[in-house]
């Protein structure tokens, strides 16, 4: 791209001020003077085409774009910004979780499928980075998630009753193409919350998915329920169409001379 006729100082600003107008002029918010004085000084050392330049420059419009609606998405989901990969997590370290089947649901086609993810096991053991990584991945696919802690979501469902606007704050919910419900059954649900649950349940059911992260194994549930039969109806909307990943292992919150480890389920 280079010219024999060019001067090497001064038509090169020329040229990167012009460039920069004209992206400015495009809506093209990342290409601003220092990255396309590199890009124009990459380009012109290794000789490239126009059209070689012209895709690194939309590309690197494209990435910023991507990187950009991520941080928004997930701001909005309230998600970690900053999250560790599966890359580190220890599956050797839970023995009945295989890797190969977490990692294949960062393809999200289970959000496609409105198949919903329950993570089970002891505190301790991971399950919470897990639905985050997938939270992230599922920002990272365009879908919009939103993690909460599943008591914090009921009180926020119990005070919308108090102003009017419970219907606003259950489509809060219910609207997320995914929804991750951090320590559910930590706390008992009484009727109220019970009924909150069931509804925004069975709201999403094959619809849009719900991922949750609990310590309380299934056959444990009706005491966390005021009733049977609620525990029964909420638990069967959540299990159909759902994968089950199993945490089992050591904890990586206990002391390291082991003393208290958790048992495996």
């Amino acid at each position: 791209m280079s010219s024999t006729t060019d001067s090497p100082a001064e038509p090169n600003r020329d040229r990167v001020a012009d460039l920069e107008r004209l992206a400015q002029s495009l809506n093209l918010t990342s290409l601003t003077r220092d990255p396309l004085k590199i890009l124009l000084d990459q380009s012109e050392q290794q000789g490239i085409s126009y059209s070689d330049f012209a895709t690194r420059l939309l590309d690197a419009e494209i990435r910023a774009r991507r990187d950009r609606k991520l941080t928004r998405m997930l701001k909005r989901s309230r998600l970690d910004r900053e999250l560790d990969t599966l890359d580190t997590f220890d599956f050797t370290k839970r023995p009945k979780l295989r890797a190969a089947s977490v990692r294949e649901l960062l393809d999200c086609r289970w959000i496609e499928e409105a198949r919903n993810i329950i993570c089970i096991g002891r505190p301790g053991l991971g399950k919470t980075r897990i639905i985050k990584a997938l939270g992230r991945a599922a920002c990272e696919k365009g879908f919009d998630a939103h993690y909460v802690i599943t008591a914090k979501m009921l009180e926020d469902m119990q005070a919308s009753l108090a102003d009017g606007t419970f219907r606003r704050v259950l489509r809060r919910y219910e609207r997320p193409s995914v929804l991750i419900c951090d320590e559910f059954g930590n706390e008992p649900f009484d009727a109220r919350a019970s009924n909150f649950l069931f509804r925004l349940v069975s709201a999403r059911h094959r619809k849009a998915p719900t991922v949750i992260a609990t310590n309380t194994g299934f056959s444990s549930w009706r005491s966390i329920f005021p009733s049977e039969a609620q525990a029964v109806a909420t638990v069967d909307r959540l299990i159909d169409n759902a994968s089950i990943l199993n945490f089992t292992g050591k904890s990586w919150r206990a002391p390291k001379d082991g003393s208290l480890d958790n048992p495996e389920d």
